[in-house]
């Protein structure tokens, strides 16, 4: 019963930084696996409409005085959706609880569909989803399952042939969503997006799962959501095998790992085998996050190319270390508020089954007693999984804010955020660097911006931003750029506005790309600039016209 617990103590536990998912499987005193833990509160987050509905009906929360909310909605979803049902002795008495009222609680799940008008489990799950989307004012907003082609494994046309045989491409992400509406009887087929924008990306309707698939097991295809994409992808570019990338790189702010693996995969496909492979340098100065990087490039077969330094913070990084002496690229997408990130990654907000007004007759000193303890035992499952889950470092990816973000806080993450693309600038052999947040903060986006090309490090080894006309062909394309200053109603009403205008060119702010968050694109906030250096290492600020312009050739199609 540990998974349950465990699972009602991370949902109910404060924040303490980082992303949901991330707090998770860095969480120590956890009884139960991190992977369990997480597939089923995200499975119960897609039912827990119907589930509290079905639970409310049976009226199980007033008959078993063992039973929480949370722990309810938990329970009866793997007692009757998943395929082992309750994962807990037959004999254990909060699984008897449940299993007590299996006959109206399958009674209660029937009338749900049928009020739905839906003929099977699969049309009721994707009349859930659309319901949750109503009911959040999303309706006509696609947040879709983004899945990228891991290169050092397969291809996209073998995943093609093979893991999405059976799907239909359609030409925009609204016609992923189509068929959720139709409860006809018939199964929703699936459908399936070619991103135009990053090369070996797909989408497919949200709520697709593919952990128990082949090609996920074997690290084939990796879920990462698109705007995660960018700054590998600025980094390395559309280069083919006749000019492959030139150099070593460093991932600075590693964990979990998908920009290190999307680094390699781009390399692997750049690269022809007979060639001596570029070395990635991956770290997180977390030790614990540092094991699930280390998991993660094995499991995409990067081993070869990815070598993890755990534990590691960036900052500390000499740049002058001969076995950095080759990197010329690095990634950077260090620890910020994480104001853009939405839908998968936060805490989900479930619909508890509410508590029924009447009471249940008493049920004997004997039975009170073991109530009591039982819900002592859930209190200190809370207790201990909430003690475990650690505070976000310096360099966690895709932070989330900790508290109210106010401007003091976030002034201290865009000093970091500069101190880090500084150091990286630093490096004697760097030739681009990329710097990307999940945030959708001017100060801790065009703000860094501003203030690292400003920078001696930067006027002196002749720094600039890569323009738009010099980015990867589907980055090119990307309409939404930079922006000088907050959005009206997209920042704290606490944060003094005007602090955080910057006063960059109309050229500089087109090299910089941005995602927002609930637009038709389905992605979350993010930000992401290139940084070169410019052959003639001229002292200068801003997007210059080098006289040696013609000899670098930038990211080259």
């Amino acid at each position: 019963m540990s998974l349950y617990f465990d699972a009602v103590a991370l949902l109910t536990a404060p924040s303490a930084g980082g992303s949901f998912k991330s707090r998770i499987y860095s969480a120590r005193d956890l009884r139960a696996s991190p992977a369990q833990i997480y597939a089923l509160i995200t499975e119960a987050s897609k039912w827990d409409r119907v589930l509290s509905e079905v639970i409310e009906h049976a009226d199980i929360l007033s008959l078993e005085r063992k039973l929480t909310p949370h722990l309810a909605l938990l329970l009866v979803h793997d007692h009757l959706l998943s395929k082992n049902g309750i994962a807990a002795p037959a004999a254990h008495p909060i699984r008897q609880a449940v299993e007590r009222h299996k006959n109206r609680l399958k009674a209660e799940f029937t009338k749900a569909r049928v009020r739905r008008g839906c003929a099977s489990v699969e049309q009721l799950k994707a009349a859930v989803l659309r319901e949750k989307r109503l009911a959040n004012g999303t309706a006509n907003w696609v947040y879709p399952r983004w899945v990228r082609i891991n290169n050092i494994r397969t291809s996209l046309e073998e995943q093609l042939r093979t893991t999405f045989s059976s799907y239909q491409r359609v030409d925009t992400l609204q016609g992923l969503a189509q068929d959720e509406g139709d409860f006809s009887g018939r199964k929703p087929e699936p459908r399936l997006y070619l991103d135009p924008n990053i090369p070996d990306l797909v989408a497919v309707p949200f709520g697709a799962d593919f952990t128990a698939s082949t090609a996920y097991k074997n690290g084939e295809i990796i879920l990462q959501d698109k705007a995660s994409c960018f700054p590998a992808y600025l980094l390395l570019g559309d280069r083919g095998s006749q000019k492959p990338w030139a150099g070593d790189l460093v991932d600075g702010c590693a964990a979990p790992g998908n920009k290190t693996t999307h680094l390699a995969s781009l390399l692997a496909k750049q690269q022809k085998k007979k060639q001596t492979p570029h070395r990635i340098f991956s770290m997180d100065a977390s030790r614990v996050r540092s094991k699930t990087l280390q998991k993660m490039v094995s499991l995409a077969g990067a081993d070869r190319t990815v070598t993890v330094l755990p534990g590691q913070d960036f900052l500390a990084l000499d740049p002058v270390d001969p076995q950095f002496e080759h990197v010329s690229g690095l990634l950077l997408d260090p620890s910020c508020s994480g104001s853009g990130i939405i839908g998968r990654d936060d805490v989900p907000q479930l619909t508890l089954p509410a508590t029924s007004s009447k009471s249940s007759k008493p049920q004997g000193k004997k039975r009170k007693r073991r109530a009591d303890d039982r819900e002592n035992e859930i209190d200190t499952q809370q207790s201990k999984a909430t003690v475990g889950v650690p505070r976000a470092s310096a360099t966690d990816e895709n932070d989330t804010p900790t508290g109210a973000i106010d401007h003091e806080r976030l002034t201290k993450l865009s000093n970091l955020q500069a101190r880090i693309v500084e150091h990286a600038l630093g490096f004697s052999g760097a030739t681009h660097v990329t710097y990307s947040t999940c945030s959708i903060h001017v100060i801790e986006n065009e703000a860094v911006v501003a203030r690292v090309l400003a920078s001696e490090v930067a006027q002196h080894g002749g720094w600039r931003l890569l323009r738009r006309d010099e980015q990867p062909d589907g980055l090119r394309r990307w309409t939404h750029r930079g922006v000088r200053q907050d959005r009206e109603g997209e920042t704290d009403p606490k944060l003094d506005r005007g602090s955080v205008a910057v006063d960059l060119p109309d050229e500089a702010l087109e090299a910089c790309l941005r995602c927002w968050p609930g637009d038709a694109e389905g992605l979350g906030g993010f930000f992401i600039a290139g940084f070169v250096r410019d052959p003639q290492g001229a002292r200068a600020t801003g997007i210059t016209d080098s006289d040696g312009e013609d000899e670098w050739e930038g990211f080259s199609d």
